[in-house]
């Protein structure tokens, strides 16, 4: 099933609309697109409103696109209509899919989401990683008001901590743990350091560090994805409709410090397996990506 266009409102219908209204009207667009339904006591429900601003907004978002929903007098409830566009990118199917895997993570609280009836959801588990409060807020301090700080940190090669300065400037996720990217100044190079690794934070002070000198976080590599060469036919069809691919491809945008993570995550860190099936994606582009991989290989 294709992906319905976002289709923005002109930009002057919506000169001079005001955060709030311009968030209500999302809201609309939202439930219109997600519930196929909305009615002004969701409006006052959700933000608090009285009942005459909620009919204001509803008629607000009709001006915008009076094509998209319908009053049902016996409900008393203005429904989408089968010709229903969506008008915010606020209102796409990967905004639904996050907002409904984050609120039932406990991630996102489920007032502040814009979904009312969510349908059954899970996911597959993983670890959690600990994560100090007190070392976020530090680390993040530091990238704002571009502080070095001085940590105690836990490695992968010693059972000793070892004492660090580091010149915050980014945080990473590799999809399993939050990473902050980083001037080490005991080694002099920017690294990743994973932030449950960092046993105490014992200070702060002045950093001169620019992360524009940081070359592999400012690299931005593109990965070109295809099915492996061996599969049949009908199983690359399949795997060219997962990842959304055109003319048996699909280019994958990656800063070249989120390499290895990414190529691991897809399984494309070492050659690929003989068996297609085993390996089912290629690097179609390894020729050109593989002195990246071998520089991080030789940095180690």
């Amino acid at each position: 099933m294709q992906e319905s266009p976002v289709m923005a409102p002109d930009p002057v219908e919506l000169k001079g609309l005001s955060w709030g209204l311009e968030r209500r009207l999302q809201f609309i667009d939202f439930r219109l697109r997600w519930e196929r339904r909305i009615n002004r006591m969701d409006l006052t429900n959700h933000f608090g409103l009285s009942t005459p601003q909620a009919s204001l907004d509803i008629a607000k978002y009709t001006e915008l696109a009076p094509k998209n929903l319908a009053y049902d007098r016996s409900s008393k409830t203005y429904t989408a209509t089968p010709n229903f566009r969506p008008l915010y990118q606020r209102s796409s199917a990967q905004r639904y899919l996050a907002e409904l895997l984050a609120t039932k993570m406990g991630i996102v609280e489920p007032t502040a989401s814009f979904i009312g009836s969510a349908p059954e959801t899970d996911w597959a588990p993983s670890p959690w990683r600990t994560i100090n409060e007190q070392t976020v807020e530090a680390v993040v301090k530091a990238i704002q008001e571009r502080m070095a700080i001085l940590v105690s940190y836990q490695s992968m090669t010693s059972l000793d901590e070892s004492v660090r300065l580091l010149s915050p400037h980014s945080l990473g996720n590799d999809g399993f743990r939050w990473h902050v990217r980083a001037f080490c100044h005991k080694r002099q190079r920017f690294s990743d350091f994973v932030l449950a690794r960092i046993l105490r934070i014992d200070g702060f002070e002045p950093s001169h560090v620019d992360a524009r000198q940081d070359s592999h976080w400012q690299t931005v590599l593109t990965l070109v994805l295809a099915p492996h060469p061996d599969l049949p036919p009908a199983k690359k069809r399949v795997l060219e409709l997962d990842y959304g691919m055109e003319n048996g491809q699909v280019q994958l945008p990656c800063r070249q410090a989120f390499l290895y993570y990414t190529l691991r995550r897809l399984g494309l860190h070492t050659k690929e397996a003989s068996d297609p099936l085993a390996q089912q994606i290629t690097l179609k582009n390894r020729d050109e990506i593989q002195p990246y991989i071998d520089a991080l290989s030789a940095q180690g």
